[in-house]
């Protein structure tokens, strides 16, 4: 599912126009991005939890020529499924 299919898929379900179907996962969205940059965990019970993980610099190697290269400390964002989720995907 993409971001247009849940768009139409929460007009058909809510009633609404597309446009507030749009705005509405778009705050939605955005929400989440902005807790995220904020290192704040999302939890969303039942469904998934995400988070930020923040890694350490180290010395990583170029495939390419073999020479050693030092990367820079690095924040990534993860997701984590919760055990419902888990439950209903292995059906």
């Amino acid at each position: 599912m993409n971001k247009l299919e849940l768009i139409s898929a929460l007009k058909n379900e809510a009633s609404i126009s597309k446009s507030e179907a749009a705005r509405v996962v778009q705050i939605f969205f955005d929400s989440m991005a902005d807790s995220m940059a904020k290192e704040d965990r999302i939890e969303i019970r039942g469904l998934c939890s995400f988070y930020v993980k923040n890694y350490k610099s180290y010395t990583g190697r170029n495939p390419k020529t073999g020479e050693k290269v030092t990367i820079k400390p690095k924040k990534l964002p993860f997701f984590k499924s919760g055990k419902e989720l888990k439950e209903r995907v292995d059906i």
